[in-house]
Formats: structure tokens, C-alpha cells, sequence
């Protein structure tokens, strides 16, 4: 199983974001995928944490995460070495949406915001986030991602969000193949390779 934890502030997508990777996951058979979130203040902008479990098996464990194989941050003001160390499991990659280089081996950081704003017009970094996933994950593809932007988003915001998805695509992956993560994570594989 991979578990990807997703810390963001309320309204800026995060279980937007936990969900459609898991909607993205299961459109291959065989596959399973849960996602929820869990909030404190339920405010615009207070933090707030999402989760995807993603399996090759049937997904029984539904309890929130402490750690993870993938921790991703819609914020950078969120992001704290420390806390994030804490939180990744061995072989585990934080991916944090700020223009910043944190210059930590496990931490890859692209601006999300930047896509999204130049791409819908304002920073809505959860699809851009998707498109790093895509790029971690060996057992999902851009097609399927796109495949879940279609059934969970309005038709109004398809054509924008999948541009969003390929771009980051394009940006993020140089970054990923040159850290040694692309590919890294496989669930029918058991987990990080």
C-alpha cells in the first residue's frame, strides 16, 4: 500500500486533491484507493490534512496517518523539516508546492501556484500536485489522471485543470527523474522500490 498525507489550508484543495488521485488510481482494475480528510477549525484557511491509501488489495484501514510514504504540502508556510521528517517513512518523498529549493535530498519542491495561477487564474495548487503524483507513482499514468479530473470536476473546469496537470507534469518530472524519484512508489509492488 502507499499512503500519500496532504497538509493544506482550508479552500485550497487539498481533499480536492486526495481525491482525485485516488479516483486517478482505481481507474485501473485491481486497484483500490480511500481518501478523506480531517479538519480542526472548519474555517477558510485553517490547516487541515487529507489522505490517500492506495492498494493493489481491498483497502480495509480506514484510520487517519501519522506517517507516509509521500507527504505533500499546498502550502510552504505548512512545511517544517522537522515535522516533515517525522512524518516520512524510509525511502519517502515530501512534495511541497513553493518556488523555494529546501535543498533536502527528500524534499522536492515545484510552484504549483504558479502554474495554476497562469493556467485558471488563480492559485489553486491541487491539480498541478496531482501531475507530481503522477510522476512518483509507476502504477499511474497521466491518462488516468486526467480520466479523474473529468468524472469528479465540472465540465466547465476539465480543459483548464488537465493543461494545469500537463504542465506540471513537464516541470516537475526533470526534478523528479534528477532526485531519483520518478517511478519510486508502486503499490502493486509493496510500497517504495
Amino acid at each position: 500500500m502507499i499512503e500519500v498525507l496532504w497538509h493544506g489550508r482550508g479552500g485550497q484543495g487539498a481533499f480536492t486533491g486526495a481525491r482525485l488521485l485516488g479516483a486517478a488510481y482505481c481507474q485501473r482494475e485491481g486497484h483500490h484507493a480511500l481518501a478523506f480528510p480531517t479538519f480542526g477549525p472548519e474555517r477558510r484557511g485553517a490547516p487541515m490534512r487529507a489522505f490517500t491509501k492506495l492498494s493493489a488489495e481491498k483497502i480495509g484501514d480506514r484510520s487517519a496517518l501519522e506517517t507516509a510514504d509521500i507527504v505533500v504540502y499546498l502550502d510552504d508556510t505548512l512545511f517544517s523539516a522537522d515535522a516533515c521528517a517525522a512524518q516520512l517513512r524510509d525511502g519517502g518523498v515530501a512534495v511541497v508546492n513553493s518556488p523555494r529549493d529546501f535543498a533536502l535530498p527528500q524534499v522536492l519542491s515545484f510552484d504549483a501556484n504558479g502554474i495554476s495561477g497562469e493556467l485558471l487564474g488563480r492559485a489553486i495548487p491541487n491539480t498541478a500536485l496531482l501531475g507530481a503524483l503522477v510522476t512518483l507513482l509507476a502504477d499511474l499514468s497521466q491518462g488516468e489522471a486526467e480520466q479523474a479530473i473529468r468524472a469528479l470536476m465540472p465540465p466547465r473546469l476539465h480543459e483548464k485543470n488537465i493543461a494545469v496537470l500537463e504542465a506540471a507534469l513537464e516541470r516537475f518530472e526533470p526534478k523528479a527523474r534528477s532526485a531519483g524519484a520518478a517511478g519510486r512508489f508502486s503499490a502493486e509492488k509493496g510500497g517504495a522500490r
